[in-house]
């Protein structure tokens, strides 16, 4: 893959991913301040969950990278037939 294709691929990957974690580690509070939702995360851990999905996303875009290169997946088009 070429570097622009490589980072388009890891900003899908990384959202989608990033996207998969938040649900992780997440409670509500037991005694909710007036004014806030009651659902709201106590402590949602973001920078943690971001870590997490950087890491994740850089290692299935190198390997989408490497199937791709292997020849397992092609993504070029076909011949056109006219």
């Amino acid at each position: 893959m070429s570097g622009a294709v490589f980072w388009a691929t890891f900003f899908i990957v990384f959202w989608l991913i990033f996207f998969m974690t938040l649900p992780f580690g997440v409670r509500p509070p037991e005694h909710p301040e007036p004014g806030h939702m009651p659902s709201a995360p106590e402590r949602p851990y973001l920078w943690a969950k971001a870590l997490v999905a950087l890491v994740l996303a850089y290692g299935a875009t190198w390997g989408i990278d490497w199937i791709i290169a292997a020849g397992w997946f092609d993504v070029r088009p076909k011949e056109m037939p006219w």
